[in-house]
């Protein structure tokens, strides 16, 4: 299906690779580094990690990026050092510092602070990040010095816990609804301890059902075979394994993969990953009014490699 030969033409790959990203480069950059290994002929990523981070980064491919969006709505799960008692532009290590001042807090403290985010909260995103204003994105208005109005959003942090105190930093897990901005978390955490604070390391351990123990690093992926490579690839209907599963015969699935509404079976209404009765993976469709609906489809021929264009 795919070959790691720089000679190899582009391939139709679908599927989804659950990539650890490394420190130092971007969420784009490491994507297009595991494209390149499968000569992947599309090719996209849901949710972006800033170059500090590290840590769970789905990749799709193929049919797999047109279900991009149900990871991106995922919850999200994050290891974090926090900094106390420095601030700075972007709100980790990355930037500039702004401020220094004496961390005088205790567990305690902490854990008090920490309560106070659990739950639904309003977060102002960060002036260097990849939010868009008037169709550029907010970190190139921070570049130039430009001030830009920032409202503030509704995000939800399912768990805060705290891992670790040591006296000038802690360790935290973080799952929270998408969104949330974890650099954000950290200042204002800092803000009401009174002494600020930045994140200095930051790690993504679970994206919605997928798991960072079942991901795989660019250097092992290197490393591979085409064979053994291929291996890691998960299918397409991995990305939308959260929905409940339905099934349905032809000649309403012959139907249904035109495009066309067909009569649902007797389940109750909402979104659904639909199945050929020979267990072929179809879509996905939603149930309501005794109809089951189409919503997003996969080509009739997922399966089936084709090479595109060869590589330069």
């Amino acid at each position: 299906m795919s070959s790691g030969s720089a000679r190899v033409p582009w391939q139709r790959v679908d599927g989804v690779l659950l990539l650890d990203k490394p420190p130092g480069v971007s969420s784009n950059a490491a994507l297009q580094a595991a494209r390149r290994l499968y000569r992947a002929r599309k090719a996209g990523h849901s949710g972006t990690l800033d170059p500090l981070a590290t840590g769970l980064l789905p990749c799709l491919f193929g049919e797999a990026t047109k279900f991009g969006a149900e990871l991106l709505d995922a919850e999200k799960t994050y290891e974090a050092t926090v900094a106390l008692g420095v601030t700075t532009t972007t709100g980790d290590a990355e930037g500039e510092v702004v401020e220094r001042r004496p961390v005088a807090v205790g567990t305690a403290d902490v854990e008090r602070v920490l309560a106070r985010f659990r739950g639904p909260i309003s977060q102002v995103p960060p002036a260097y990040s990849a939010l868009k204003h008037e169709g550029r994105p907010l970190y190139e208005y921070a570049r130039a010095g430009v001030p830009v109005e920032r409202p503030p959003r509704a995000v939800t942090i399912h768990e805060l816990a705290l891992r670790r105190f040591g006296g000038d930093s802690l360790d935290v897990t973080v799952r929270c609804s998408k969104g949330t901005y974890v650099r954000t978390l950290a200042e204002d955490v800092g803000r009401e301890l009174g002494c600020g604070a930045h994140v200095a390391g930051l790690r993504r351990t679970a994206v919605g059902r997928f798991s960072i123990a079942d991901a795989v690093r660019l250097t092992a992926l290197e490393a591979l075979g085409p064979d053994a490579r291929d291996a890691h690839l998960q299918p397409v209907d991995a990305v939308v394994g959260h929905l409940p599963a339905v099934a349905v015969a032809d000649p309403a699935a012959a139907r249904f993969r035109r495009g066309q509404t067909v009569a649902a079976p007797p389940l109750a209404a909402g979104r659904f990953r639909v199945y050929h009765a020979d267990g072929a993976f179809i879509g996905i469709g939603e149930i309501g009014s005794g109809e089951l609906r189409p919503r997003r489809l996969v080509r009739q021929d997922a399966a089936s490699p084709e090479a595109v264009r060869t590589a330069a």
